[in-house]
């Protein structure tokens, strides 16, 4: 855990078991005690407490947003801003590129042409933060689709060293989503395939034109889709 790191409400951030805390909200009491409910034997916690480790600035920011949507709910609903973040925080991926058209590819799911038709694997990088997604490649299955935060890039980041890029991306990520940018709504967050990034599917040796026909994986755009945004960072 990056040292000294607290919740916007001042407090330590702290890993405590399930069992010792009351039933008093999640999120609420992350922001107010800095304690983290974690489940003893547990992958998704476990997950939880890793992407926590990884994206500290990410995790502090999302709580505190939640924390100050939390009296907008109505009808017990969390509203549009924290469907989102449970999204982002579940099968959430950072997305980086220096091509703003290979992203807008795939915002608007044409997946063969993303996926092939440019330097995919060389002016792409990509950072899983969801837990829950991490959890689920434990047993991965093609149909895998995390909600991507599409971000154009100089390309002098994606030179550096991974660790340098990950810094840096928790650090501008968190500052632009708590002056609510870049995450605002479910459609802030584009649909991924993971199993069409090039190298993410060894069961299949080439991952040619035909892997990219199937619809239950790669499905096509509706006429009315809205693409989410390209963000440059």
């Amino acid at each position: 855990m990056k040292p000294g790191l607290r919740s916007h409400g001042g407090h330590a951030i702290r890993f405590v078991p399930s069992e010792q805390l009351d039933d008093d909200g999640y999120e609420h009491r992350i922001y107010t005690t800095g304690q983290v409910s974690t489940r003893k034997d547990n992958w998704h916690d476990l997950f939880n407490a890793l992407v926590w480790m990884r994206f500290p600035g990410l995790k502090v920011a999302m709580n505190a947003l939640h924390y100050q949507a939390i009296p907008d709910q109505t009808d017990g609903r969390r509203g549009p801003l924290r469907d989102a973040l449970t999204l982002f925080d579940e099968c959430g991926v950072i997305v980086l590129s220096d091509s703003a058209e290979l992203l807008n590819r795939l915002a608007q799911r044409r997946w063969h042409d993303a996926f092939l038709g440019g330097n995919f694997s060389t002016s792409v990088q990509i950072f899983i933060c969801g837990h829950a997604m991490l959890e689920k490649y434990l047993s991965p299955y093609k149909s895998m689709t995390a909600k991507a935060l599409l971000l154009h890039v100089d390309p002098a980041l994606l030179e550096g060293p991974r660790h340098e890029i990950l810094r840096h991306i928790d650090q501008a990520i968190s500052a632009r989503m708590l002056r609510g940018e870049l995450i605002t709504t479910p459609p802030s967050l584009a649909p991924l395939p993971l199993a069409g990034v090039p190298g993410w599917w060894p069961r299949d040796a080439q991952q040619e034109s035909g892997f990219y026909t199937d619809q239950q994986v790669f499905r096509p755009a509706p006429r009315t889709l809205v693409p989410a945004l390209v963000n440059d960072l």
